[in-house]
């Protein structure tokens, strides 16, 4: 399924602002940490700390977004990603960020849309092309189940429904990959 990628200390963006980068990498690791060790809280404020001192901060605001959206939180988080697109257009990460929650609230129009912007700024940006076949493979299993309820009668649309059904019928992976925004 659509994956979000989530911010690593080493990302590029750290040159972007005129935080120093040891200050950054430390705060970034210590709301990683925080996030990921199951403190979420105590990630988000620390999060919101650093942010209040540098609010324009790509990868915090990138981090904070991940943490919203795995809370679930995803008014916040879409807004938040939102806000970095037009802030930082040629990153194709945050749309990437954007489409997954889209998907997981089941707007795969937007989700399409916004991946397909993801890929326009990044062409070669995997995960978004992963994505996107996830978001294309449920829109078509979404096709064939409506042509089944207007035709069942229809014999070339089962196997087709059952082949994309498939795709998806082992547990989907954890919505969090490996990718580092990059500038």
């Amino acid at each position: 399924m659509i994956r979000l990628p989530h911010l690593l200390a080493g990302s590029l963006l750290f040159v972007l602002l005129g935080t120093s980068v040891a200050a950054r990498a430390d705060a970034l690791g210590d709301v990683h940490s925080l996030h990921y060790s199951g403190q979420s809280a105590a990630a988000m404020q620390r999060a919101d700390e650093f942010l209040a001192l540098t609010p324009k901060d790509p990868p915090m605001r990138f981090l904070k977004g991940v943490m919203l959206a795995d809370a679930k939180r995803y008014p916040e988080a879409i807004e938040l990603f939102q806000k970095l697109t037009e802030d930082y257009p040629d990153l194709a990460e945050p749309y990437n960020n954007l489409a997954a929650i889209h998907a997981a609230t089941g707007d795969y129009i937007k989700a399409r849309a916004t991946l397909e912007q993801a890929l326009r700024t990044n062409p070669g940006y995997a995960t978004a092309h992963e994505n996107l076949g996830d978001v294309y493979a449920t829109l078509a299993a979404q096709s064939y189940a409506r042509a089944l309820q207007l035709d069942a009668r229809n014999v070339s649309v089962p196997p087709k429904l059952a082949l994309v059904r498939e795709l998806f019928k082992s547990k989907p992976r954890v919505a969090q990959g490996a990718d580092t925004p990059a500038r």
